[in-house]
């Protein structure tokens, strides 16, 4: 039986990735769920159009029917597009994470902080409440995989391998 010689391009085998511990794995599960919750409030933003119309009126009561149909589309279409952005945005962070990616666990954290900011400021504006209960429950998933992420058994999965 004939066997060819090994050869051996020169080059060290990569070194694998451990497993990634507990922290990290509850955090990507975390996102994901963030990425449906994100889902599921675009939905239900789109089905209730109607109380957007509502809080816009409430807060503005001498715009014209004319300003009161633009501001609605205007807040409809900024809507739409910040949830997609949000839903790519927690899948990607949630791959990035599961990889052991060091720049992903940073990102994710601006990601979050930015989101506070996002949730201060939805507090100001006119809003439909089931929109407000969304946005808080969307918060606290970030918050849980945000915690998650800088556990302290977490910080091994995120160094580099070593060579």
């Amino acid at each position: 039986m004939y066997q060819p010689y090994p050869s051996s391009t020169g080059e060290p085998p990569e070194p694998q990735r451990p497993t990634a511990p507990n922290s990290v794995q509850t955090a990507v599960k975390l996102m994901y769920a963030g990425a449906a919750l994100s889902l599921v409030e675009l939905i239900v933003g789109l089905i209730t159009i109607g109380s957007v119309r509502s809080a816009i009126r409430k807060a503005f009561p001498h715009y014209t029917a004319s300003q009161l149909h633009s501001a609605e589309v205007a807040s409809v279409a900024v809507g739409v597009v910040v949830g997609l952005i949000s839903i790519g945005l927690w899948v990607w962070m949630a791959r990035a994470n599961g990889a052991g990616h060091n720049y992903a666990r940073i990102t994710s954290t601006v990601f979050f902080g930015l989101n506070t900011l996002f949730l201060l400021l939805s507090l100001a504006r006119p809003h439909a409440s089931l929109g407000l209960i969304f946005n808080i429950l969307v918060w606290l998933v970030g918050l849980g995989a945000v915690i998650m992420l800088w556990r302290k058994e977490s910080g091994p999965y995120f160094k580099p391998a070593a060579q």
